[in-house]
């Protein structure tokens, strides 16, 4: 146990919220609308109950599984996330991290540090990229990914651009200007370990965007490509089809919450699903990732690989959803605490605390390895589930 480390995901978050200032911290918090959605994820986990033995367990249990074509030392993996101005080392820390755990890394095209220095930390990283801009625009983005070594794309359509948070957006600046800093001054000034981790490298928080910049242009800022992506049609299911024959490896739709999409993507020949409402950052009132999950493994399960994002705190969070059917998990808030509390090393932590967790709970539920799990190890309640 190095410095700094702490025990749970909720110390990780408690700290995160001490650190950051208040500008940064509600930009990870944020949900959309009321936030109902954005609270199921969590409460949702809550509903469902263990079904432990108490003899005949295993001294032994293994974490290992593989997805898309990855061998993985425990079934989380990092789902991608904006620009990560929690810390100076960003998605590079966070794939560092993610590589020194036996994991893959998410990168998404919103962030603060370009592909090819991501893939050099973690060549287990999966590129992910909206349907931004134009099919060309897109095309070379997704070559980008492939000449850096990513391993595998995905491809994210769950967002509505909703703005309207009953706690207010997140403040986020278009760009950092000499405005702009003087603003935020005193915010930084007041979390001098956050500014601290900046000012030692010489940082401003970055707002650019690299992996979205063109030819020679300068990379976008954050607002700008968000814009751009704001103004660009939303992709039809040819257009899905499109992107995953352009992408010859490992393609993962993220953001299905319903059977009929899940029948559509394994339609458009994807390697994987994500069963996701953006971390309740889409249409408000979708119900917990948790929730849509069991029907849509029942549709399509024992066709494409099925994965979770939303709501994970704990090790039994994770097992709760391998007994439904998922193969593994994605992570975003937790690990962006973990980031936020301590750099690399506070990743490191939130991905030991969900390895003790799994293990924990598989000892209780007398399984030697993760692919034992099913819905007998659970108590479901009558009418938890949402069959969309």
């Amino acid at each position: 146990m190095g410095r700094g480390w702490f025990e749970t995901v909720a110390e990780a978050q408690r700290r995160a919220r001490k650190r950051l200032p208040a500008s940064v911290y509600s930009a990870l918090i944020a949900g959309a609308e009321q936030g109902s959605t954005l609270e199921d994820n969590q409460a949702a986990f809550t509903e469902l109950g263990f079904a432990p033995h108490a003899a005949d367990l295993y001294g032994q249990r293994d974490l290992g599984t593989t997805v898309m074509g990855q061998s993985l030392s425990l079934p989380v993996l990092i789902s991608p996330t904006g620009v990560q101005a929690v810390h100076p080392d960003g998605e590079v820390a966070v794939a560092r991290a993610a590589a020194a755990r036996g994991t893959a890394m998410g990168l998404s095209g919103f962030a603060s540090k370009p592909v090819e220095e991501v893939v050099r930390a973690n060549p287990q990283t999966f590129f992910q990229t909206y349907w931004v801009g134009s099919r060309d625009d897109i095309e070379r983005r997704m070559q980008r990914a492939r000449e850096a070594g990513a391993i595998g794309l995905i491809a994210t359509t769950d967002w509505s651009f909703s703005h309207g948070r009953d706690w207010g957006s997140p403040a986020i600046p278009e760009r950092m200007n000499l405005r702009t800093k003087l603003k935020y001054a005193p915010q930084a000034l007041t979390h001098p370990g956050w500014f601290a981790e900046f000012a030692k490298r010489r940082q401003i928080p970055d707002l650019t965007v690299p992996n979205m910049q063109q030819g020679d242009d300068a990379a976008p800022t954050f607002f700008g490509a968000y814009g751009t992506w704001m103004f660009t049609p939303p992709p039809s299911w040819e257009d899905i089809t499109w992107m995953r024959k352009q992408w010859d490896g490992p393609f993962m739709l993220k953001g299905i919450c319903r059977v009929d999409d899940a029948k559509r993507a394994v339609d458009a020949g994807v390697t994987s699903i994500s069963v996701s409402n953006h971390g309740g950052n889409n249409l408000d009132g979708t119900p917990a990732s948790i929730r849509a999950l069991p029907a849509i493994t029942d549709a399509v399960g024992d066709q494409v690989e099925v994965l979770l994002d939303g709501g994970v705190r704990r090790g039994t969070d994770v097992v709760k959803a391998l007994a439904l059917g998922a193969r593994a998990v994605m992570i975003g808030r937790a690990y962006l605490w973990g980031l936020a509390a301590n750099g690399q090393a506070g990743v490191e932590n939130v991905l030991d605390i969900l390895r003790g967790g799994i293990d924990s709970a598989l000892l209780g539920l007398g399984h030697r390895s993760v692919h034992e799990l099913g819905r007998s190890d659970l108590l479901v309640p009558p009418g938890f589930a949402r069959g969309l």
